[in-house]
């Protein structure tokens, strides 16, 4: 019984018909795997699209809340430093904070300092707060030199054991000076800054979180990780991007490792960084149960139509005994064409079709051999590397000048040797190559190639920069493609000039940095993306002081070592994306894109002291150099980049007055210096 089951079984793979129902069925379901695969890749491209378009929109509402509350209490704190102002009498000043009670609404307490960094009065009264000298604290001294709001880095409070921050507004006097700071201390837990948050649903795959610009974690909703250092807990490029000033939002590990989708917002009033997470298996959980709901349909729809396709079939089939009895006899040569007796459009079609193709075919071979060996003798004798590919794209032939230009033997197959392109240019031109077929049009097309050594005296390997020009060969009345023929020049000696002159047009022969132009360049770019997306970016200019008597005493030589050895710090302490320019003479130029002020000013003061370590030595004398640099940021009121160099050419002159050896930052709104340090 179970032979007989087995031999029938047999039999149906062996029958047209039964092939045909189980090709049918087979790529029935191969459709509906590839279409739910399909359906899938799409779904997933439409939930990140769709996800990453939401975090963006959230993360912009959550940035412009917090921006909001956080301007509001800065408003608030500079109406009572304009009411206090040019009052120094402690016991006034603390009537004062009592009739501004309504401020503790949004504040837990209020500090007015003065010019030396005392608090000389608060609301309410905290004990032993009076007194106490806040100079040497950071938010002092960043208040004193850059006289802007500034928001200090968090701290647990000493009563209420809780996140704060203080809010900082400078106090002025009569005269317009510094006369101190006008603080707000601010809970982040009781204070409603983060109350749209709360207000969120997250879970362990949705959730955000707020850093400061040093990476310190100011809400997340595992509370344990508040206040913690989320630089030195997880390794996220993103997040380090945001920390250093980049907004957007990105695909790739979240703060937990997880796959999944980000994005951040900029609270610049406060230098906040608001995060958005979602994982990918949280993004795809709705798309996956509505693929396998699908996916049970089509099955079951599949096993209900195999009865209907076995009899469909075995109707169809019936006529095709005929054609395949007068096909054989056309093989055997017993007649020369076919001719149906039947009424199937169809079939009379083939059979017509057929006839026609055999008359071509046996044209066709008849001077087949004599143009084949014409082509031969061409190919071999050309110097040009050429060759043939068939009508699918395999490459069936490659001349002797073309081999060996390759480093290639005849008998490796094409599978091998396409390896052998450069990937970055492998799929381009494979997509190329296939739209050429497909099309018949020419294809034209330079790429890389790697030549690997045909000997042991030449084992390594060897990039040449080729172009492939191969063009359709048609069977002019048929419009019919027979494949392509094609020409390969070596064009690498060509490559590397071209690569070699736009190098040397944008850069400084001497130190390797930019040159005027190649820093122009970058500024113009940088500055069409403020003004277009509000990114910051600062400017940085110096020139070297005593660098003269270098020159005088010890020649041009030894200035060129020292302008070389100086190039080659600067290009180390900066970012991989800043760009450092040699401007000409002894002047320099550092563009810190996606920057700010607060982070430049660091950078600035590294370059100050690693410039003035650097010495050369003459006949027994060192010879040491040191900096005046002026530094500003893009401002909104700047109309063209020429704007910020002026500002920073002026910064970098009052640096060289003061002294030099100094840093001096300048901004659009006080034309004078707003801060310098050495």
């Amino acid at each position: 019984m179970a032979q007989s089951s087995n031999w029938n079984l047999l039999r149906f793979f062996h029958t047209l018909q039964g092939r045909l129902v189980f090709g049918l069925a087979l790529t029935w379901l191969l459709v509906v795997a590839l279409v739910l695969g399909m359906a899938w890749y799409l779904g997933q491209s439409m939930v990140q699209s769709t996800s990453l378009s939401n975090l963006r929109y959230e993360a912009n509402m959550l940035t412009d809340e917090i921006s909001q509350q956080m301007n509001s209490r800065i408003s608030a704190l500079e109406k009572v430093s304009e009411t206090v102002k040019g009052r120094d009498n402690p016991l006034w000043l603390q009537n004062e904070l009592r009739r501004n009670n309504a401020l503790l609404e949004w504040f837990d307490g209020i500090v007015v300092i003065d010019a030396n960094g005392e608090v000389v009065a608060d609301w309410p009264v905290v004990v032993d707060w009076q007194g106490l000298d806040t100079a040497q604290t950071e938010f002092f001294r960043m208040l004193k030199g850059t006289q802007n709001p500034y928001v200090s880095e968090p701290f647990i409070g000493r009563a209420s054991q809780y996140p704060m921050v203080l809010v900082n507004v400078p106090r002025f006097d009569a005269q317009g000076e510094f006369d101190g700071v006008i603080g707000g201390v601010v809970s982040l837990r009781t204070s409603g800054l983060f109350s749209r948050l709360s207000r969120m649903q997250q879970s362990e795959g949705s959730y955000a979180v707020i850093f400061t610009a040093a990476g310190t974690v100011l809400y997340h909703p595992e509370r344990e990780k508040i206040m913690s250092d989320a630089l030195s807990q997880f390794n996220n490029r993103w997040l380090s991007e945001a920390l250093d000033g980049w907004q957007g939002t990105a695909v790739g590990s979240l703060m937990n490792g997880e796959a999944g989708m980000q994005a951040y917002g900029q609270v610049w009033p406060a230098g906040w960084i608001v995060g958005r997470y979602l994982t990918r298996e949280q993004a795809d959980l709705p798309l996956s149960d509505y693929i396998k709901k699908l996916w049970w349909i089509w099955a079951m729809l599949a096993v209900l139509m195999l009865p209907l396709l076995w009899w469909l079939l075995g109707r169809l089939l019936h006529p095709l005994r005929y054609l395949e009895t007068q096909i054989g006899e056309v093989g055997l040569g017993q007649r020369q064409k076919v001719a149906l007796a039947t009424n199937m459009q169809e079939l009379n079609q083939v059979a017509s079709t057929f006839n026609r193709v055999e008359g071509e075919r046996q044209a066709l071979l008849n001077s087949l051999h004599e143009r084949e060996a014409f082509l031969n003798s061409i190919l071999q004798a050309t110097p040009q590397g050429m060759f043939v590919a068939n009508f699918d794209g395999e490459i069936t032939y490659m001349n002797p000048a073309l081999l060996d230009l390759l480093g290639i033997s005849s008998t490796i197959p094409t599978s091998q040797w396409i390896k052998q392109v450069h990937p970055d240019d492998r799929e381009g031109a494979l997509d190329m190559w296939r739209h050429s077929l497909k099309t018949h049009s020419d294809f034209v097309r330079q790429l890389r190639f790697i030549r690997h050594g045909t000997s042991d005296q030449n084992a390594g390997k060897e990039i040449l920069w080729l172009e492939v020009h191969a063009r359709a060969v048609m069977v002019s009345q048929a419009e019919f493609s027979l494949g392509m023929v094609g020409m390969v020049k070596d064009i690498t000696e060509r490559r590397q000039q071209e690569a070699i002159q736009r190098w040397e047009a944008e850069h400084d022969p001497l130190t390797g940095l930019l040159n005027r132009r190649g820093f122009d360049r970058r500024l113009d770019e940088a500055f069409a993306e403020f003004q277009k997306t509000s990114t910051p970016s600062v400017l940085m200019m110096f020139d070297l002081d005593h660098f003269k008597p270098i020159n005088d005493e010890g020649g041009h030589a030894l200035g060129d070592e020292m302008l070389r050895r100086i190039a080659q710090v600067v290009a180390w302490e900066v970012r991989r994306s800043d760009h450092v320019a040699r401007q000409g003479g002894d002047e320099f130029g550092v563009l810190l894109p996606s920057c700010t002020l607060s982070q430049a000013q660091k950078v600035a003061e590294s370059l100050r002291q690693a410039v003035a370590d650097i010495s050369v030595t003459h006949e027994g004398k060192e010879y040491c150099v040191t900096l005046s640099m002026g530094v500003t940021a893009f401002s909104e009121d700047d109309h063209e980049v020429d704007d910020a160099m002026k500002r920073a050419d002026a910064a970098s002159y009052d640096a060289k007055a003061q002294g030099c050896n100094a840093v001096v930052i300048s901004v659009l709104d006080t034309s004078n210096v707003n801060a310098l340090f050495d």
